[in-house]
């Protein structure tokens, strides 16, 4: 058969291997019901069985090592690894018996990295079939290595419920720690410095001294008024507080966790989930405050962003209260928070007064 019409079966072949994982993902895309008839399959069981996926890429890659591979070798691969696949598709769902939302997107989202990269794998493995680019055939090794690192990132996945809500709190609080490190760099305007730089040289002169390759990069964002600049300090104070809240937040937690150990299944996680929801939201209004300080900053944006906060900070002292986590500590945290809040609402006022005056002045100087 000619190497155009094998690789024209090779690929319907994979098309079909395909389309069935497709299906399969579908079916497993709803977590089974605690009640679930099905027994839970344990997460090292499902390593065990994706170290079995590896060893099939491994063989895959393999083929290459000796040449040319033939058509029915790539072919018969094809069918071992995608059973292999299936097989670990499976194991996976069953581990996701009474597992809540949050486990259920980590196993999920690492279960994914596997088809991924598989996919990818199989589809070069066809694709390099009878073609005599070496680096074609250089790029299917490459390619078994990223099932592999998929396939090792499965260990460092959560097994519990608890462990992978505790895991998102603090991946929220570490994206709160980057916000505030960025706040931090805003800088005020240095037009003033400019001029006494230039003090005595012509604009031409000035504007030819040399520059670094990254001073347009990294001017910006540092051109921030005076008014603009009293706003992103009080704001960078709402930052802080507001990851102090956080990880007060995850020591409650932690400190329920060591009093009454509570069970995966009990009600006590719906309100892990809940607190969860509310961190992660809390989160999402702090990248919008961060987002909004660049000039010109978008002041209704923020006033909207720190509504909200109030909110969330409510919601977290009520479902926290209900579990008797709401300690001294964490209350006090809070109403620092608020605090902060509230001066910066009063900075918000301040500046838009002032803006409104220069607005009113620019224009009664325009119409003299």
């Amino acid at each position: 058969m000619p190497v155009r019409a094998e690789k024209e079966h090779l690929n319907l072949i994979l098309g079909s291997h395909l389309a069935t994982i497709h299906d399969t993902l579908q079916v497993l895309d709803q977590t089974p019901p605690s009640s679930s008839s099905l027994e839970k399959v344990s997460w090292e069981d499902v390593i065990k069985m994706a170290d079995q996926v590896y060893k099939q890429a491994t063989t895959v890659g393999m083929l290459w090592t000796g040449g040319k591979p033939e058509s029915k070798a790539i072919e018969e691969n094809m069918k071992s690894y995608f059973n292999t696949l299936q097989g670990f598709l499976l194991l996976s769902h069953g581990s996701t018996i009474g597992a809540g939302p949050t486990l259920s997107s980590c196993v999920h989202a690492s279960v994914k990295q596997v088809v991924d990269s598989s996919f990818r794998l199989m589809k070069e493995t066809v694709s390099s079939y009878g073609s005599h680019s070496k680096d074609q055939k250089l790029s299917v090794p490459q390619l078994v290595g990223a099932v592999w690192e998929a396939c090792s990132a499965l260990k460092k996945t959560p097994t519990t419920n608890i462990t992978a809500i505790g895991r998102g709190m603090t991946q929220v609080a570490v994206s709160v720690k980057d916000v505030l490190r960025e706040m931090k760099e805003l800088k005020p305007d240095s037009s003033d410095d400019q001029v006494d730089k230039a003090d005595g040289e012509s604009c031409v002169e000035a504007e030819l001294e040399p520059q670094d390759d990254n001073s347009i990069e990294g001017d910006l964002g540092n051109d921030l008024s005076p008014e603009e600049m009293k706003v992103a300090e009080r704001a960078i104070v709402v930052v802080s507080d507001t990851l102090s809240v956080i990880k007060e937040l995850i020591r409650s937690i932690t400190g329920l966790l060591k009093q009454e150990k509570p069970n995966d299944n009990s009600s006590f996680l719906n309100s892990l989930e809940k607190l969860l929801q509310l961190c992660q939201e809390l989160g999402r209004q702090i990248d919008e405050i961060g987002a909004s300080l660049y000039p010109p900053q978008e002041i209704p944006t923020i006033n909207s962003a720190m509504e909200k906060i109030y909110s969330i900070i409510d919601g977290v002292q009520v479902e926290l209260g209900e579990l008797k986590g709401a300690s001294d500590v964490f209350l006090e945290v809070c109403s620092v928070l608020r605090s902060s809040l509230n001066q910066l609402a009063s900075e918000l006022s301040s500046s838009s007064i002032a803006d409104i005056e220069a607005k009113v002045k620019n224009i009664a100087l325009t119409n003299k």
